[in-house]
């Protein structure tokens, strides 16, 4: 906040303490300090290059008494998000749903061992997490409470590796950090029970690590985004369309804003926001930037309090002592409900003071009577803290470059999503997803419904999941009558915009794959990286055709072949070759047609085709097709809208027949509900949803706030009622059906005008519906 030192335009927030002489006790006013003057690099980081010429001036560096102030804030704001998070993001307002009691459920945890408790206990699961995270937030039984906040997080998200991301992942890396450190020192209730510990120094440590944390976030999702997706601005194109880059667009293209604003600005922010806060003469800056990105990503996707989170860590990089100087402002009448606005913190045990020069000898500062004696040489703990430190550090920068020890889990991209901090560098899509078994005893072929026992779509990117999803098809399928069954599936994805392909090999049985967490994955098929300068065709393509008009791309490897269904709906539908040899087998006729590069053939709808992949390197085509049955219906709902319009203004001469005459009802629910003719219904429902979206568009502050507290409220009533009924069957056991019937319809009670969220945040890029 404020610059240490005179002349110094390039300070740091120190590695840190930061608050120059602030953040240091009261000093015994008969001794009188000799401070040598404070050097370049001192003003700059923070500390001195000879801090570092031994490990005793290492230890007494990082367990330099610091104002605990700063730490105490962010304590208290962490609990309060993670309380937050916990009936949201972790799931306890639709925890049943997740942990139902006996249903058929294929799961994803990080260990085939490790399974949910009965739904019950793990609804006290998340009681324990939630009174863990408000114990945080309050500062009462600090340490206890830490430990049963991770101790049930870790828990639950080791259970399902479906819900990883990467900001689940910090959030248990802060509480791991919370749990070590002494951030309860103040604003917090154990400080008004225990005087010794209220308002008293915490070791640099304690700032030095959740600094670096969150400057490795920050960093590395910035080097992963030198990759030449992101760099060449195709990662994440789709958000240019969002309505928050739009005041952009009234300088820039919308392919200038996805290269330039979303891709460009994201890496730069990324590579810089850490330098940018650590410094005195940028941090200003670099918390507008941080804050502005963040509030940003709030309305862009669904992070759940990531956000929120990340800008309350950038008070942290501030001098420790900056919330005293905030409060202080304040009318002195609210300061008993304040954090502590007095400077001088108390002496801690956990730090290591300077010694002092007193009458030309060295000795320890001297306390006053009832405060803790200050520590002048470490000890044990300081240097096992200091040890601590170091290997938490280089542990951090090295876990996201570790993929080549967990080789299994290596996919088109490096490990499992969610610690190696590459966030939205790649986007998704799948076009074709196929799953087969086969009767391991009759031969019987049959095909699966993608998603069966299971809830998550995240299997179909992840070879470890695909094997623990075969495995858990494999021991529910008997009870089908389905004997020793084998797994087989065709899984078609683009990534970052390339071709569609296949992932997996569809001729293995993922049954008996071979599959191990340290060895590459032998039926992973590999990314067709050489076809990716196509991209830029594509554009072109896609540019030259008309509205109704849609394409799809497919690459495919040699000896392997695609079976598609052309429906009903899709009219002049057709296939043509961009690179490569393809033979096109239409079933019903029981014909073949090859076709070279630049060829193309109609496809007949409502019937199966085959095309083989015949040349020797892999092929690519495009379908093209239009949906006829939508175009139609577009035509006639211009059609009604001119009449709906035209009877309005009193221009419609001709009398309406009865199936069109809901289209002049005032009332928008009766007409629909009074329409006979199916294409009106449908006029009318759309009209009344566009409607909808543009009332809640058009909506006011007020009623925007009145319409997130009404559906916050009904989520979290529905939690903790939830909570209540499974606390009441742990202690009492489970009541009549009928009464249980009756609580859970009252938990899962809605509000009384809920609309369908036409106008939420854009999440991912819309594929294309299967062909």
């Amino acid at each position: 906040m404020e610059a240490r030192g005179e002349g110094a335009g390039v300070q740091s927030a120190d590695l840190t303490s930061g608050s120059g002489n602030e953040d240091e006790p009261v000093e015994d006013t008969t001794a009188q300090a000799v401070k040598p003057p404070e050097g370049r690099m001192k003003r700059i980081f923070g500390f001195e290059k000879e801090d570092f010429s031994s490990w005793h001036r290492i230890v007494c560096l990082l367990n330099r008494p610091t104002d605990p102030a700063a730490l105490g804030i962010f304590r208290c704001m962490f609990g309060m998000l993670m309380a937050i998070d916990i009936t949201q993001e972790r799931g306890l307002s639709h925890l049943d749903y997740k942990y139902l009691d006996g249903a058929p459920i294929c799961r994803f945890p990080l260990f085939s061992s490790l399974e949910p408790l009965p739904m019950d206990w793990m609804y006290l699961v998340y009681v324990v997490m939630l009174l863990g995270s408000v114990g945080i937030m309050l500062g009462l039984f600090y340490r206890l409470s830490c430990l049963m906040f991770i101790s049930t997080y870790w828990y639950v998200f080791f259970l399902d590796k479906t819900a990883w991301n990467n900001h689940s992942y910090l959030y248990g890396l802060i509480g791991f950090q919370l749990t070590l450190m002494d951030a309860n020192r103040y604003w917090s209730l154990d400080g008004l029970m225990k005087p010794k510990k209220r308002n008293a120094d915490v070791p640099l440590w304690n700032y030095t690590l959740l600094r670096v944390q969150i400057f490795i976030v920050y960093f590395i999702a910035g080097i992963k985004k030198l990759d030449a997706d992101w760099v060449e601005g195709y990662s994440m194109s789709y958000l240019a369309h969002h309505w928050l880059f739009e005041p952009f667009q009234m300088i820039l293209s919308v392919d200038q804003v996805s290269l330039l604003v979303v891709h460009g600005g994201g890496l730069a922010l990324d590579l810089t926001a850490g330098y940018l806060l650590f410094f005195d003469a940028t941090r200003p800056f670099g918390i507008v930037f941080v804050s502005y990105f963040h509030c940003m990503n709030s309305q862009l996707f669904s992070i759940g309090m990531f956000a929120y989170t990340m800008l309350a860590t950038s008070p942290l990089f501030c001098y420790p002592d900056w919330p005293r100087r905030f409060f202080a402002r304040f009318p002195a009448p609210l300061w008993v409900l304040l954090p502590i606005t007095a400077p001088g913190p108390q002496p801690s045990s956990s730090c290591v003071y300077p010694e002092v020069q007193k009458g030309g000898k060295k000795a320890p500062k001297t306390p006053s009577s009832n405060t803790t004696p200050k520590v002048s040489q470490p000890r044990f703990r300081h240097k096992l803290a200091t040890v601590f430190a170091f290997i938490y550090v280089v542990e951090q920068f090295f876990l996201p470059y570790s993929h080549f020890i967990t080789q299994g889990y290596n996919n088109w991209t490096n490990g499992l999503y969610g610690y190696s901090w590459d966030m939205m560098v790649h986007s998704r899509s799948h076009q074709h997803v196929k799953i087969t078994y086969k009767d391991g005893t009759t031969g019987e072929v049959g095909y699966l419904n993608p998603g069966v026992f299971t809830h998550s779509r995240r299997w179909k990117d992840h070879g470890d999941m695909l094997k623990q999803y075969a495995v858990c098809l494999s021991a529910n399928l008997p009870r089908y009558n389905i004997t020793e069954p084998e797994i087989y599936f065709d899984i078609w994805v683009s990534i970052n915009e390339r071709f569609q392909q296949r992932i997996f090999d569809p001729r293995v049985d993922i049954v008996k794959a071979d599959w191990s967490p340290f060895r590459p994955n032998p039926w992973l098929m590999p990314l067709l990286v050489d076809l990716s300068p196509w991209r830029t065709k594509f554009q072109e393509i896609e540019s030259s055709l008309d509205n109704q008009t849609e394409i799809v791309f497919i690459a495919d490897f040699p000896g392997l072949h695609l079976e598609n269904f052309v429906s009903e709906d899709l009219g002049n539908t057709s296939v043509q070759v961009l690179q490569g040899q393809v033979t096109v087998e239409i079933t019903e006729e029981n014909k073949n047609y090859t076709l070279e590069t630049g060829q193309q053939m109609k496809l007949p709808h409502g019937a199966y085709h085959k095309v083989y992949t015949v040349s020797e390197g892999p092929s690519c085509y495009m379908y093209v097709y239009v949906n006829t049955t939508e175009a139609a219906l577009q035509q006639n709902f211009t059609r009604l809208l001119g009449i709906q319009e035209r009877v309005r203004n009193g221009t419609e001469t001709e009398p309406l027949p009865p199936e069109l005459l809901p289209l002049i009802a005032t009332d928008d629910q009766g007409s629909e509900v009074n329409a006979t003719d199916p294409v009106v219904q449908l006029f009318l429902r759309r009209q009344r949803r566009m409607k909808e979206v543009k009332k809640r568009r058009e909506a006011n502050v007020m009623e925007r706030l009145n319409r997130f507290t009404v559906k916050k409220y009904y989520l979290l009533r529905r939690g903790f009622l939830m909570t209540a009924i499974a606390l009441r069957n742990l202690a009492f056991g489970l009541p009549p059906v009928d009464q249980l019937t009756r609580e859970v319809a009252f938990a899962n009670m809605k509000e009384p005008l809920q609309e369908a969220n036409q106008d939420g945040p854009l999440k991912e890029e819309a594929g294309h519906g299967e062909l």
